[in-house]
C-alpha cells in the first residue's frame, strides 16, 4: 500500500505461519499431529470463533522460549512493514503460555526484545497489549496481570479476547479498573459474536477506549449514535469476519454502511496466518469485493493512526506522510 497505516488489532500468536510452526516444533522437539504443510493448512477452514480457536491454541504448543517469541514477533514486523503498516499495537495472551508451563518471562523477553528494535530493524513503531482470556476463570486474569504489574512488564496496555458468547465484559470490571489505576490502556473484543450489549458493557464497565471487531454496533441505533459522538475507534477486521463466518462474504460486509454511519473503523488483520491475509490483504480484497475507494483507504488510513496510542509527534508525523 501506498499509504501509512496503523494496526491496531491483530494477535501476535495468529502471525503464526505454518512454515514457522513446524521450524519451532524442530527445534524445540515438539510432535505434531499434521503429516506436513499442507496437511496443516487444509485444517483452516473455521465454522465459527471457537473452531478456530481450537486450532489456535494448538498450535501454539510449539512456542517455548524466548527466541521463539523474538522470533515470531519479527517475522510479523517484517511482514507488516511490507503491507504499510508503520505503527502496530498487537495483543498477546499470556495466560495461554502459563497455562502450559511457560514462564511468562520468557514470553515477555521475547516479544519486548523484538519491540525495542522495531523502528531500527523495520521502520514501524510497535507496542504490546496484554489480552485476557474472557473464557477463563476471572481470578486466572487477576494473577495473570498482577504478575505482569510484577515484573513491571513494558505493555502499553489490557485488553479481552477470545471466546465471546456468554463471556460477558461485566465479569472483568476489577482487573480493568485495577489497569486503568496503573495508567495503561483498555480495549476490549465485543460485538463480533456476542451482542451490541457487550459493547455497551465494555464502553460503561471496563473504560474501552476502543471496541476491537464491533461490527454488531449497527444492530443498535443508540449505540451507533454514542459511538459518533464519542469518537470511539472500531477496530474492524474484514477478512476475519468472513473467515469465522461473522458475515457471509466480504461484498457483504458492513463497512462501507460503518463508515456512512459516521463510525471510526479501521481495517486490521486479527489473525492473519489463519484468516487469509495482513492488513495489504485486506485492503486489496475491499477494494475488488467492497469497491473500497482511495478517499475511503485514505480515511480508514487516517482513523488508524488517529485512534492508536502513539505519542502525538508520531501520530503528526504519519498523518504528513
Amino acid at each position: 500500500m501506498n499509504l501509512p497505516v496503523a494496526e491496531l488489532h491483530m494477535h501476535i500468536e495468529g502471525s503464526l505461519e505454518p512454515e514457522l510452526i513446524f521450524g519451532l516444533a524442530e527445534r524445540n522437539a515438539v510432535p505434531l499431529p499434521y503429516a506436513d504443510l499442507d496437511d496443516l493448512r487444509s485444517r483452516y477452514e473455521f465454522t465459527d470463533l471457537q473452531s478456530f480457536l481450537d486450532l489456535y491454541f494448538a498450535n501454539m504448543q510449539v512456542l517455548r522460549t524466548a527466541q521463539d517469541f523474538a522470533d515470531l514477533t519479527r517475522a510479523y514486523f517484517a511482514r507488516a512493514s511490507a503491507a504499510g503498516v508503520a505503527h502496530v499495537e498487537f495483543f498477546f495472551n499470556p495466560q495461554a503460555h502459563i497455562n502450559r508451563g511457560v514462564p511468562l518471562t520468557e514470553v515477555l523477553d521475547g516479544i519486548m526484545d523484538a519491540v525495542a528494535g522495531s523502528e531500527r530493524e523495520f521502520g514501524l513503531s510497535s507496542a504490546a497489549i496484554a489480552a485476557i482470556l474472557r473464557d477463563r476463570p476471572v481470578s486466572e486474569a487477576e494473577e495473570m496481570f498482577s504478575e505482569i504489574l510484577r515484573l513491571q512488564s513494558p505493555i502499553i496496555g489490557l485488553g479481552l479476547d477470545s471466546a465471546e458468547k456468554g463471556n460477558p465484559p461485566s465479569l472483568f470490571e476489577d482487573v480493568f479498573a485495577r489497569a486503568r489505576a496503573e495508567g495503561l490502556h483498555v480495549v476490549a473484543h465485543a460485538g463480533e459474536e456476542g451482542p451490541p450489549e457487550y459493547i455497551w458493557q465494555a464502553l460503561d464497565l471496563l473504560g474501552a477506549e476502543r471496541i476491537d471487531h464491533g461490527v454488531r454496533a449497527l444492530e443498535d441505533p443508540a449505540l451507533v449514535e454514542r459511538l459518533v459522538d464519542e469518537e470511539i475507534p472500531l477496530t474492524v477486521c474484514p477478512l476475519s469476519n468472513v473467515r469465522l463466518c461473522v458475515v457471509d462474504s466480504l461484498a457483504e460486509h458492513p463497512l462501507r454502511t460503518m463508515l456512512d454511519a459516521g463510525l471510526v473503523v479501521t481495517v486490521n488483520s486479527d489473525d492473519p496466518a489463519y484468516f487469509g491475509g495482513y492488513v495489504d490483504d485486506n485492503f486489496a480484497q475491499l477494494r475488488d469485493q467492497l469497491g473500497l475507494t482511495d478517499a475511503e483507504q485514505d480515511t480508514l488510513a487516517r482513523n488508524s493512526i488517529k485512534a492508536s496510542f502513539a505519542t502525538e509527534a508520531r501520530k503528526a508525523e504519519l498523518l504528513r506522510r
